[in-house]
């Protein structure tokens, strides 16, 4: 072992940087320019004026003395007093200056401008708004113009509201007349110049759907690991499955291995009719996500599909379905360490017919938008819970074929 050590051990440079302020007097033989009033502003006196006390002598009586011997009745027992108490029906004289203090005391509070004092209560011109200091002059001067009273326009009384059952049925049904009467051709798009609209729907909730749970997945990437350019029909299939290791959730992808499986599945889940099953369907592990941000409440985004009755099992509408959450995924980085014990390369998914139980479980989703009803009896029930959410089946993945996958859930997919 060597003993040796570096030069550099103990050797470390540093540099400092001291800049010199101009010095306060210029030297000898030496013009510098100096500002002759720093030497004479106030602030270097501030120190003295604070230690120094003030001169001033204050009594007992604070400089106001009080000749209380003027005033018998505060000495005799049975005293007069009506020279401290004045009779008032008759009192006396009050003096000019201090007329004022029998004024309004909002209205002497109201700043003076230029020395001006305001109009008594009383008198045709109005006082100005009284408003705290701190308010900005732009407020203070719109609630001055929406404040002053005018004399041309009479207060209309309000008139009493009628909030009856009938009422309210009868407004709700001259809404319905007046969508009627409404000509198509007056509304305009809002962007689009001279686009009009054509037709209208009606908006309806999709029972058909609104058992199922949605949620709204939105990746940093395209998804699959092809183009942006090259369309890609497995994305709309895909499978998320959640995951923990060591405490930290993400979520599992997976993908069929080509086109043609992606395409069968589908066709196959759209000619399946209730109580039939099909041929299980392998999709293959592509990569972890992680969830970067999670949105419980999505008011402003849901399902809508525009229906024109073709199809004759339904009538012509809009149909929505809300999203449960949007979450926002990034790919979760691959160790060579990051192993856990259930993970599946591959998963195969087939549909079986649910359970009595799973069909009773999505009945009673299904009955808030089917049963008129339906918020008496759960109020009746108690069944609400303080969310107001009904929890729908989900599905159920194997790893070996053996197991099957339950229809149910909603996944849908967003690339930006």
């Amino acid at each position: 072992m060597s003993l040796r050590k570096s030069k550099l051990d103990l050797l470390v440079r540093v540099r400092y940087s001291n800049p010199l302020p101009a010095p306060p007097c210029p030297p000898k033989l030496l013009n510098i320019p100096t500002d002759p009033l720093r030497y004479a502003r106030p602030q270097f006196l501030n120190a003295i004026a604070n230690d120094t006390p003030l001169p001033v002598i204050v009594d007992a009586e604070c400089g106001m003395p009080l000749d209380l011997g003027r005033w018998e009745c505060l000495w005799e027992e049975d005293g007069e007093d009506t020279s401290l108490n004045p009779d008032p029906d008759n009192p006396p004289p009050l003096d000019p200056k201090d007329r004022f203090l029998l004024g309004d005391p909002s209205a002497s509070a109201t700043p003076y401008t230029n020395g001006a004092i305001p109009t008594a209560p009383g008198s045709s011109t109005p006082l100005p708004p009284h408003v705290p200091w701190l308010r900005k002059t732009e407020y203070l001067s719109r609630e001055g113009v929406q404040r002053t009273p005018s004399s041309q326009e009479p207060k209309q009384p309000l008139q009493p509201i009628d909030v009856s059952h009938e009422a309210q049925l009868r407004t709700i049904e001259a809404g319905f007349a007046a969508c009627a009467s409404l000509d198509l051709a007056t509304l305009t798009h809002p962007n689009k110049t001279g686009v009009t609209a054509v037709e209208s729907y009606e908006v309806l909730p999709d029972a058909e759907i609104w058992a199922n749970a949605y949620d709204l997945f939105r990746f940093s990437e395209r998804p699959g690991e092809r183009p942006v350019d090259t369309e890609d029909p497995r994305l709309d299939c895909a499978i998320l499955r959640p995951m923990e290791s060591d405490g930290d959730h993400f979520l599992a992808y997976y993908l069929t291995r080509d086109d043609a499986d992606a395409l069968d599945f589908k066709e196959e889940r759209l000619a399946l009719k209730g109580g039939e099953e099909n041929k299980a369907t392998a999709f293959h592990f592509v990569r972890d996500y992680e969830t970067v941000k999670i949105e419980q409440e999505v008011p402003n985004e849901f399902l809508l599909v525009l229906d024109n009755g073709d199809t004759d099992k339904r009538g012509p509408g809009a149909y929505y379905k809300n999203i449960e959450r949007k979450m926002t995924l990034k790919k979760k980085r691959m160790n060579a360490s990051d192993t856990y014990a259930d993970k599946w390369q591959v998963v195969h998914i087939s549909h079986v017919a649910m359970s009595s139980d799973e069909v009773e479980e999505r009945g009673e989703a299904l009955a808030e938008v089917v049963d008129p009803l339906y918020l008496f009896s759960r109020d009746a029930e108690g069944e609400v819970d303080a969310d107001g959410e009904v929890d729908v089946g989900g599905g159920i993945v194997g790893m070996d074929g053996d197991e099957d996958v339950e229809e149910g859930g909603g996944i849908m997919s967003e690339i930006f």
